[in-house]
C-alpha cells in the first residue's frame, strides 16, 4: 500500500507535511485526502459492478486481476498445463545436462557423470582426420608447444 516506504520515510513525509501545512490545517488536509480516496474507491466499485451486470451471466467468475499479464498467464497457462510444460520442466535437469556437457568438452568420463545416469553422451571431440587427405588434422582445442626463446609464435593468416 505505501509502495516501499520505509519508517524514515514515513516520518520525513510526516514532518513536511507538518512544514507545509502547518499542525492547524494538518487534521483538515489528512480529511480532505481520505475522503478523495473514498471517492475515487467507491468510484471504481461502481465501474467494476457496471462492467459485471454489463457481460452478463456468462461472466460471473470474472475478475480484473486476471487481466493482469502475470495472473493472466499463470491461470491460463500454467494451472491448466494443457500444453505439458510442467513435464517439460521436470525432465530437464540443468546441472546434469551442463556436467555432460563440461565432461564433453574435457573429454573426461568421470565415474561421478556415470553415477548421474547420463545414457546418451554427446559428443564435441572434432574428427581429426582430413577427409581430403586422410591424414590427420591438427587438433585445435589441444595448446601447442610454448616457442622456445627468440622464436616467434606461429602465424594464422585465418585468425587475423
Amino acid at each position: 500500500m505505501f509502495f516501499d516506504i520505509g519508517p524514515l520515510e514515513l516520518v520525513a513525509l510526516v514532518i513536511l507535511a507538518v512544514l507545509i501545512f502547518g499542525p492547524d490545517k494538518l487534521p483538515k488536509v489528512i480529511s480532505d485526502v481520505m475522503g478523495f480516496v473514498r471517492k475515487m474507491r467507491a468510484f471504481s466499485d461502481n465501474a467494476k459492478e457496471d462492467i459485471r451486470s454489463e457481460l452478463g451471466p456468462e461472466f460471473k467468475d470474472f475478475e480484473f486481476e486476471d487481466l493482469k499479464p502475470r495472473n493472466f498467464v499463470r491461470k491460463h497457462v500454467l494451472e491448466n498445463d494443457q500444453y505439458g510444460l510442467q513435464e517439460i520442466r521436470n525432465g530437464f535437469d540443468l546441472k546434469k545436462e551442463m556436467a555432460e556437457v563440461t565432461d564433453a568438452v574435457h573429454g573426461t568420463d568421470s565415474a561421478s557423470s556415470a553415477d548421474r545416469g547420463s545414457s546418451s553422451r554427446v559428443s564435441f571431440a572434432k574428427d581429426t582426420t582430413d577427409p581430403g587427405t586422410g591424414s590427420a588434422a591438427p587438433d585445435m582445442f589441444k595448446k601447442g608447444a610454448k616457442p622456445s626463446q627468440g622464436e616467434r609464435p606461429p602465424f594464422d593468416p585465418d585468425a587475423t
